[in-house]
């Protein structure tokens, strides 16, 4: 694949172009030991180059997991916003600078790029930096199921009939966000955990619920009609597990408001993780650590 690009300097120039220049990380990588491991990670709907972008959760998981194989299930890079206004803090350089370091380890990364960083769908079947950019790709689990993995936004009635309505739902949403970062800024101050008020009036709308679960149903239908076992998707940032007519169906969520991975243990067991959580649970396991450190140093010292 590399040959390929080295007889496509075009191409890769092309790509080069339409990715933010990556430097050295401002936030240096941890030791890679004590991370937790697993055989395959999901993760999609990053949103890179937006403020909604939870950069230092994501910063976080990357140096606290690692796998064999990483899928970036779409939406990375949010390139309708970056067309508008240029947003490109150091944290974003560091996810990007730690993709790029797994792939050089030895890490398979595969991207499939979705409606928000669709300029990189022009790349299908090429290779940069170690990343294999694909418009969809098929997993084999370590128990044998086969999974189909795509976007999601092929399935959405609204990206598809209409288009421009799905850019004022974007503009929306971006508001949405913008609220969401003032409530969680409230919040740090008070040492409160990272809150999702878009996850919640989600949920709480009974529109936007009909349109996820018909979703779901909807793209687990597509997957059993072209005869796998499963599907794993992002694009509605609602991380799910769930079985429709025998196919499974997975949404690795986002990092915009949950918040989540898809991960894949090695005996073929999937599970979400839902990272803010996760810093809530270190943290209190690190809290009560430290005070039974303290407990035993006096009772050693009566």
């Amino acid at each position: 694949m590399l040959d390929e690009f080295d007889k496509k300097g075009s191409h890769q120039g092309a790509i080069i172009s339409a990715f933010p220049q990556v430097h050295k990380p401002s936030r240096p990588e941890p030791s890679l030991e004590g991370r937790r491991k697993y055989r395959t990670i999901w993760i999609s709907d990053v949103h890179l180059g937006t403020k909604g972008c939870n950069a230092d959760l994501l910063i976080d998981f990357l140096d606290n997991v690692d796998s064999e194989t990483m899928y970036l299930v779409g939406d990375i890079i949010d390139g309708w916003r970056l067309k508008k206004k240029f947003y490109w803090p150091a944290a974003h350089n560091d996810i990007v600078w730690r993709i790029l370091k797994r792939a050089k380890r030895g890490t398979r990364i595969v991207y499939i790029p979705g409606n928000h960083d669709e300029m990189f769908r022009q790349f299908t079947g090429l290779n940069f930096g170690g990343v294999e950019i694909r418009r969809a790709a098929f997993h084999t689990t370590a128990d044998g199921r086969r999974l189909m993995i795509l976007h999601g936004d092929e399935f959405d009635a609204i990206m598809l009939a209409h288009r421009w309505l799905a850019f004022v739902g974007d503009a929306l949403y971006h508001l949405m966000m913008g609220l969401n970062r003032w409530v969680n800024a409230v919040r740090r101050k008070f040492d409160l955990p990272y809150w999702s008020l878009s996850k919640i009036a989600k949920h709480k709308v009974k529109n936007a619920v009909e349109f996820i679960s018909r979703y779901e149903e909807i793209v687990a239908r597509a997957a059993g009609e072209r005869g796998v076992d499963g599907v794993v998707c992002g694009h509605i940032h609602t991380a799910e597990m769930r079985e429709f007519n025998g196919i499974e169906y997975y949404n690795d969520g986002d990092w915009v408001e949950g918040c989540n991975a898809l991960v894949e243990h090695f005996d073929g067991r999937m599970e979400i993780l839902h990272w803010a959580d996760e810093v809530i649970k270190r943290a209190a396991d690190r809290e009560v650590a430290e005070v039974n450190a303290e407990s035993t140093r006096k009772s050693a010292a009566a």
